[in-house]
């Protein structure tokens, strides 16, 4: 009987525990709530056309370039941003460019002349909001994940989605029953409730908390702040540029904006108006986009982590470019079924291009990644830019946004080919000290 109990101990051992959840998805679900909050700002351009347009007689193309420096300094902004928060951390850069776009939106209800709107809502939150663009998200992925980047970096870019979808219908009811002025009060407090979550919440790096990145085999020490962000920034964009990648990279990203913020997000509520459509049904259709949004770049990091980002990005910017050769048939006063069927299609593919993107420029650039993906950012939104300010002046001139539809989807056919023509590499370009 000895001999039997003395076999039998060591099955009666305690298992062994199992690990808690990875303190990195904590800082992604900040990160997220954190861009939630911030996109509340994102909502709210297309909403102010037509109200700024009556309240103070300025012309579409006046509001649209106030629209296209918001979004010419949101990308340009982003890779310098990335640099500063190497130099200073996540937390503090991220806090601040919240803290100036609330200044800016808030700014904007005693505004009388339109040199205001390009100093509150162009400027300054412009500036703020390139510090809260996806290199944010960016820095975030690399810095606390070593595996299921891909699906990560879906998951925050779709952050910014579903913060439209809470806040389109919100403050489209806002303009509709009041004034574009409450609207603007409450973009500038969402932003403000966000700031105390990063403040307390957020961590810069794994090795804050002693934990190794997740899915790493190794502890990573925290880097020694990198002093000089401007001038690594430009020496990074200085051996980018040197490259082929990169070009087609901005290249088809620059289309990417230019069809989607700058393009619908700017200009498909007052296009729909033209057509009949009441400003509210048109931004709730606009925030339907943002519910499959979320559907189709999380499905997007899933499936660039599994498959080919080249052959994805052809694949949804050619899908990208046939919804919008059809968008101008669509329009009309009311809501049908082939109106619907355009907007989850469009909504399933509005930034689905982010991860494998994302993915394309860890693949070129390796540790300067995040700052290359920041001026490929950059190109972005200066082709939304572009767009933005162009569509205002085509609907001045010629008083519809046809040609601006077509124009768009011809552009997206042209990025899908350039998208197949990235070269490959297993090696990444050293990263400049």
């Amino acid at each position: 009987m000895t001999q039997t109990t003395e076999a039998a101990a060591p099955v009666q051992a305690p298992p062994a525990r199992r690990h808690r959840v990875h303190r990195a998805w904590f800082v992604a679900a900040v990160t997220f709530v954190t861009i939630i909050g911030a996109a509340a700002f994102r909502s709210l351009p297309g909403l102010l056309i037509d109200p700024l347009h009556q309240d103070f007689g300025w012309s579409r193309g006046t509001i649209g370039a106030a629209v296209s420096i918001n979004l010419a300094l949101y990308g340009l902004t982003a890779p310098f941003a990335a640099a500063l928060m190497d130099r200073f951390g996540i937390r503090k850069v991220v806090a601040v460019a919240l803290t100036v776009i609330a200044l800016g939106s808030g700014l904007t209800v005693w505004m009388t002349a339109a040199w205001q709107l390009l100093l509150c809502w162009g400027l300054l939150v412009g500036l703020g909001s390139g510090s809260m663009a996806l290199a944010f998200a960016a820095t975030v992925t690399n810095r606390w994940f070593t595996e299921r980047r891909g699906l990560v970096s879906g998951i925050l870019t779709a952050a910014s989605a579903s913060g439209q979808l809470i806040f389109l219908p919100l403050l489209s009811w806002m303009v509709e029953s009041y004034d574009w002025r409450p609207a603007a009060v409450t973009v500038a407090l969402a932003v403000l409730a966000v700031v105390p979550f990063v403040w307390l919440l957020l961590r810069d790096h794994p090795a804050d908390v002693g934990l190794k990145p997740y899915g790493a085999q190794e502890f990573v020490p925290k880097p020694a702040p990198v002093t000089g962000a401007a001038r690594r920034t430009l020496k990074v964009l200085g051996s980018a540029v040197r490259t082929g990648p990169f070009w087609l990279l901005a290249g088809t990203f620059a289309i990417c904006g230019a069809s989607t913020n700058g393009l619908i997000q700017t200009h498909f509520v007052p296009a729909a108006h033209d057509h009949g459509m009441p400003v509210t049904a048109a931004a709730s259709l606009l925030a339907v986009i943002g519910v499959f949004d979320v559907v189709g770049t999380i499905a997007s990091g899933w499936f660039t982590d599994r498959f080919e980002p080249r052959r994805l990005l052809a694949v949804y910017y050619a899908l990208r470019g046939i919804s919008l050769l059809f968008l101008p048939m669509l329009l009309g006063p009311s809501v049908h079924p082939p109106m619907i069927f355009f907007i989850i299609f469009y909504g399933l593919d509005w930034v689905a291009t982010v991860p494998p993107t994302l993915a394309l420029c860890r693949e070129q650039y390796g540790e300067d990644s995040a700052i290359v993906f920041g001026w490929v950012l950059a190109s972005h939104q200066v082709g939304a830019a572009l767009i933005a300010f162009l569509g205002g002046v085509a609907r001045d001139v010629f008083g519809t946004y046809d040609m601006v539809w077509y124009a768009s989807g011809t552009l997206c056919a042209a990025a899908a080919l350039m998208a197949l023509v990235i070269r490959r590499t297993s090696t990444p370009v050293p990263a400049l000290s």
